[in-house]
């Protein structure tokens, strides 16, 4: 058998791994090739005349209205600035002024946005011209409490958004492991969040059944179900304005309309893009985070999105640019005081204590993703590489094994595979997930 390769993007060079003559690829796990639209600014305007399950957002304009403008952070590759002038134009047919229009990035609990990053994602015409205040999850002075959901959360909301008398969201739609799928609602829990409530809601799926809901039905998904009941507890009417992205991250279709609607509606476009069927589930499965590729939080997705195409006991390398290194990311600054060996003896016993654990300097919102690796590490062997996570930082994450470069990851899954293996390869694992059969 010939000796085959795998290629992940990684900025201008793809890594190009070499697998054993005697393993087999069975198959690539690559996004559903869709054009970019010719204009996004078009397609914007053409979603905001047709608006889906609410009415125009220029009829939801009120004279001396306080608008909330609520663009996702940096963390998203969504093209903001091409988006924002049809709807700001729309704003203002409403009778609306921009003086009127406060932005507020949805930085959830990620890191603050420099301003000049904020100036950049609106555009630099509209940057000069708009107001924006900075969330933080972590002062209760700036929170509004309305309540809690049925499911136990408190609904804690940045109080400018939580005071406007109409919220718009500007966002995208793509694959994601705790919410089944970005966008919608879910640019104001979490992005718009007090701490408290960010952590309870995806601790809800720190369950053996939900902990890994990427690109799954909405109607199943616990933390989908809950953020939407507790964003719905804003007075203020929410217009969503969320592209849908190719792998390229081009927008191949805007929605726009009500958060539950519009979002249904561009989820099952990037469902259709990003859900990919695999034969079997793979004995050894290469990820790569692209094009997640800001930090470790978001790397992690290469994981996250595909683990399941990996059968138990079988072997996985996540490949992870992480430009800006960690990132905020609890876990990976404090770790754990346990070793690789004594964590996967103790997991069992550990997973249904998560919720209650105490680890000084781990947020909780991070307990989800301490659950989620738990769960991952007694599925499969996880190798990860990722050159930009800094040396010191590695023993915080007992997780994984990192690697000094692939090969010596594909050597060291050959040591449990010396003879025959079945490969998997997600070059897109950032955003793609495998649709195994049933």
């Amino acid at each position: 058998m010939p000796k085959q390769t795998v290629e992940i993007p990684w900025k201008g060079n793809p890594l190009s791994i070499s697998l054993p003559e005697n393993w087999e690829l069975m198959g690539t796990l690559e996004p559903s090739p869709r054009a970019p639209v010719a204009d996004a600014a078009a397609e914007t305007e053409r979603a905001l005349n047709e608006p889906l399950g609410s009415p125009r957002l220029r009829d939801l304009v009120r004279p001396g209205a306080r608008i909330a403008l609520v663009i996702d952070d940096g963390s998203r590759p969504t093209p903001v600035a091409r988006l924002l002038p049809p709807v700001l134009a729309e704003l203002q047919l409403g009778g609306a002024s921009l003086d009127q229009i406060l932005v507020v990035p949805a930085l959830g609990v990620h890191r603050k946005m420099a301003d000049d990053e904020v100036a950049q994602r609106l555009g630099g015409e509209w940057a000069a011209r708009l107001r924006w205040e900075h969330h933080d999850c972590d002062d209760p002075a700036r929170l509004s409490d309305l309540g809690v959901t049925s499911r136990g959360t408190p609904v804690l909301i940045n109080r400018s958004v939580a005071e406007a008398d109409l919220i718009v969201s500007v966002g995208c739609i793509e694959p994601h492991i705790i919410a089944s799928f970005g966008g919608g609602y879910k640019n104001l829990i979490p992005g718009v969040a007090g701490r408290a409530t960010i952590a309870h809601n995806h601790g809800l799926n720190c369950t053996p059944s939900t902990f890994n809901m990427v690109g799954q039905p909405i109607e199943r998904n616990p933390m989908r179900q809950d953020l939407e009941e507790g964003a719905r507890k804003l007075k203020a009417p929410v217009f969503i304005i969320n592209a849908v992205l190719n792998s390229s991250l081009q927008p191949v279709a805007v929605v726009a309309g009500d958060p539950i609607a519009a979002h249904r509606a561009g989820a099952k476009i990037s469902a259709s893009i990003y859900g990919v069927p695999v034969p079997d589930m793979a004995d050894v499965l290469l990820s790569g985070s692209h094009p997640m590729d800001q930090d470790m939080r978001q790397g992690v997705k290469a994981l996250a999105n595909t683990v399941r195409a990996v059968r138990p006991g079988g072997s996985m390398l996540i490949l992870m640019r992480a430009d800006e290194g960690v990132g905020v990311f609890g876990l990976a600054e404090k770790g754990l005081p346990l070793k690789r060996g004594a964590l996967k003896v103790l997991a069992p016993l550990l997973l249904p204590l998560v919720s209650k654990l105490k680890l000084k300097g781990v947020g909780e919102e991070d307990k989800f993703f301490l659950y989620f690796a738990l769960q991952a590490m007694r599925r499969a062997d996880l190798m990860l590489y990722a050159p930009t996570i800094p040396e010191s930082v590695q023993p915080n994450l007992p997780f994984v094994t990192f690697m000094p470069d692939p090969q010596a990851a594909i050597q060291r899954a050959r040591r449990r595979f010396p003879g025959k293996a079945r490969v998997l390869a997600a070059p897109h694992g950032g955003m793609t997930y495998p649709i195994l059969p049933d």
